[in-house]
């Protein structure tokens, strides 16, 4: 990185996060702190909704996972615009008539102190541990990539997120969020053009497509109903479905953006101005994965893109054996390159046919790779994440891009990492503040007393993420492993909701048991592999909803027998 760079990066954040502590300090009263005072517009919402989505992870994985794996991955968001029609008709009329301060607050009116509690504690559970991961994931690539320290970094991420969060509360959240968004944006954008610009003059955007089409990268929908495919349509639309339901209609980090809303059709705007704009984004951010897999057909690209990676097998035994991998792999780049060229100056099916050959070569020789690094990780007893999709855009950002617009893409990840975990913390911190500590312990006090509180929890729960970024190891796609913790809970959380909406003759004491009962199925479930993960959300769903009405029965038969 140059001197530019750097400067593009400090500035670009300090900006944001100093606008955002003079902008919202000095909250007048709990509604004030938590709620934004209700003062935000529904473009506000859309873009804080969608901001506290879009960590890191998505601008560092999701490019990876298209130059892998293909555009597939898209289907995964289709369910997302269904749910955010669903959540305007059923839950946000509920929460506006209500005047909750978060989501469980409404559960305690349905059910019982204990069931709202419970709740809340399911919801501090999955997103505490991801508030970690939020910090952890760009941290673990930059430091591989940048050789910076990786705890240095967790704790900068962590300091300068809780600097905000803890001075303005929601609003400071919502406010720098539009402002991260918009260099989120720009940077994107930016990267993708310079990407089309750097490809060979006779290769337009349209033979761009085309390669990418004859290599497998553009096959988006996928019909086919086996529970082994992990992205397909009807994973999106179902399990897609039920996943962004809990999130966005239950999840206090969500929640608590569109509760910020001036009215309740400023919420309900807010939200379908994310439905339709979220998967346009997501297809977008997946074709700059693809574009830059069409850059690496005309450039040569590492056998694995995960630098840390490389350390470990050139002080290995095994490193005679990589260096002949990587003699192979460019070889397969020459021929590739020849029959690519061919391909886009005269289409033809033998070409098609010839650049997925080379392309099955080259996922060969890249397993064979990963294989050898496992290898010599075992041999010294290090730990090192063979899987490079994290590190795919953010080695053509480094390797690439002009100086200056590396240091703007960089803000950009560290301000998707800022705005996603300023959003956690602060939901954090109002549930444990609202839910748990004004329910259970101490109830009897002014506002002020329990916006202190808030802003305590907030910096308890900002170090508690850092600490979790700290010791974390990831060895998987990042993007999934979030999407994993979640469905291990929400399908369970929903349900709960689901019951409180539309089956009153269910009560507190079925569903807290029935709730319990669930989260243990869930978590075994997953633990021995039953389903695709984003099933789970669908099956938790179900699961609370069979067992609350069961216990339900049974407890009313015994009122009866006893009476």
């Amino acid at each position: 990185m140059q001197i530019l760079d750097w400067i593009v990066l400090i500035g670009t954040l300090l900006t944001i996060v100093i606008y955002g502590t003079l902008k919202t300090r000095g909250s007048k009263d709990v509604q004030d702190y938590v709620r934004g005072g209700n003062s935000s517009k529904w473009w506000t919402i859309g873009l804080s909704v969608m901001a506290t989505q879009a960590s890191a992870i998505t601008f560092l994985s999701t490019p990876g996972q298209a130059f892998h794996d293909g555009m597939g991955f898209v289907q995964f968001y289709f369910g997302v615009p269904i749910a955010m029609i669903v959540i305007c008709m059923v839950f946000i009329p509920i929460y506006y008539r209500l005047k909750v301060y978060t989501a469980y607050e409404f559960l305690e009116n349905r059910f019982d102190l204990k069931t709202r509690s419970l709740t809340a504690i399911l919801f501090l559970i999955q997103r505490g541990l991801a508030a970690g991961i939020t910090i952890y994931a760009p941290a673990i690539i930059l430091s591989a990539v940048l050789g910076w320290n990786l705890t240095y970094l967790n704790i900068i991420i962590g300091i300068l997120v809780i600097i905000y969060t803890v001075s303005g509360g929601t609003k400071a959240v919502n406010v720098t969020q539009k402002y991260q968004m918009a260099v989120i944006f720009a940077g994107m954008f930016i990267a993708f053009f310079i990407i089309i610009s750097y490809l060979p003059a006779d290769i337009t955007f349209t033979k761009a497509l085309d390669i990418a089409g004859a290599s497998g990268k553009m096959d988006i929908l996928n019909f086919d109903f086996n529970l082994e495919n992990r992205y397909t349509i009807w994973t999106g639309l179902i399990g897609g479905t039920f996943l962004a339901l809990s999130y966005f209609g239950t999840d206090q980090s969500q929640v608590q953006r569109y509760l910020s809303g001036k009215s309740m059709k400023e919420m309900q705007m807010g939200l379908i101005f994310n439905g339709l704009l979220k998967v346009p984004m997501q297809f977008f951010i997946l074709l700059v994965g693809v574009m830059v897999f069409v850059f690496y057909q005309f450039n040569a690209s590492p056998i694995n893109f995960n630098p840390a990676a490389d350390n470990v097998i050139l002080n290995s035994s095994y490193v005679d054996e990589y260096k002949s991998l990587q003699e192979q792999q460019q070889l397969i780049f020459d021929e590739k390159q020849l029959v690519i060229q061919k391909f886009a100056n005269n289409q033809n099916e033998d070409y098609t046919q010839a650049i997925q050959s080379a392309n099955d070569a080259d996922r060969t020789n890249r397993k064979a790779a990963k294989i050898l690094i496992q290898k010599a990780a075992d041999e010294q007893n290090r730990t090192v994440e063979t899987n490079d999709k994290d590190y795919v855009f953010i080695h053509f950002i480094l390797n690439n891009l002009p100086r200056g617009l590396i240091g703007l893409l960089l803000a950009v990840i560290l301000s998707a990492a800022m705005s996603s975990t300023a959003s956690e913390l602060n939901a954090l911190a109002s549930t444990t503040s609202l839910d748990l500590y004004k329910r259970n312990f101490v109830r009897e006090e002014n506002d002020m007393y329990y916006v202190k509180a808030t802003k305590w929890f907030t910096l308890g729960w900002g170090i508690l993420a850092i600490i979790i970024a700290c010791v974390a190891y990831l060895a998987d796609n990042l993007i999934q492993l979030v999407n994993i913790i979640g469905s291990i809970f929400y399908g369970n959380v929903l349900g709960i909701f689901l019951l409180a909406f539309f089956f009153k003759m269910v009560k507190g004491n079925a569903v807290f048991i029935a709730a319990l009962i669930t989260q243990a199925i869930v978590i075994y479930g997953w633990w021995f592999d039953w389903m695709p993960y984003l099933w789970l959300n669908l099956f938790g769903c179900i699961l609370v909803i069979f067992i609350a009405l069961i216990l339900q029965m049974i407890l009313n038969k015994n009122e009866t027998s006893r009476a």
